[in-house]
């Protein structure tokens, strides 16, 4: 039976995720804060939670994240701007995962295939920005982009079957997107079909690529 690690198994994308997996016949580990006191943003305590994990682990998904700090909103403009925001956005979104990723390699079996996902947003692509705006969000998912790609070099060369990218998992309807009714939403079950539909077609040739819930390829 495959093993599988789920951060942020609390969430409403996280905890769709798990029941996935289990549906699909994993033995699934579910952390979060809510559930097992992991703070990504905290060294110590995602060393103590992961730290105590013995692998390895087929897959593993990185499902934390915000849109903003609670109570905020994301920037419209350069003046919206506030450093602690923007510091708390980067804290989870950026370093989070890269605390995360730190125990990746111990976790991973070295001879044969494995998965790491870790959910990003189209918004943090530079390529595709269009629209301005959502400085912190899109400037701490593409400091994400980045850490996922120069995780998946790394730990490549000892792990030649792991596959390690970034995901972009649409617009899910959760309390995360609640604030934004305009914008065409799938719901967190469907995403997760999604995902791990991407990632069982992908291959380690894939490895530190970012690519949507469909499986396409989408710029830096």
């Amino acid at each position: 039976m495959d093993r599988a690690l789920v951060i942020g198994a609390s969430g409403g994308i996280g905890s769709a995720l798990a029941s996935e997996l289990a549906a699909r016949g994993a033995d699934v580990t579910g952390l979060s804060r809510s559930g097992d006191g992991l703070d990504v943003t905290d060294p110590a305590s995602v060393d103590r939670v992961l730290g105590a994990l013995e692998g390895p682990f087929d897959t593993i998904l990185v499902a934390t994240g915000i849109l903003a700090p609670e109570g905020d909103m994301p920037e419209k403009s350069l003046d919206a701007i506030d450093a602690k925001d923007m510091a708390r956005t980067l804290a989870v979104n950026a370093i989070g995962p890269a605390l995360v990723l730190r125990h990746a390699p111990r976790l991973l079996p070295r001879e044969r295939r494995s998965v790491v996902g870790v959910l990003t947003a189209r918004v943090g692509s530079i390529g595709d920005n269009r629209m301005g705006g959502w400085y912190s969000y899109r400037a701490s998912k593409a400091a994400a982009n980045q850490i996922v790609h120069g995780a998946a070099i790394e730990i490549g060369r000892k792990r030649t079957h792991a596959v390690v990218v970034a995901l972009h998992p649409g617009t899910v309807e959760t309390p995360f997107t609640a604030e934004y009714p305009g914008h065409r939403k799938v719901a967190p079950d469907q995403a997760a079909q999604n995902l791990l539909n991407v990632l069982e077609r992908l291959k380690p040739e894939n490895s530190g690529g970012f690519y949507d819930y469909a499986g396409e390829a989408i710029a830096w």
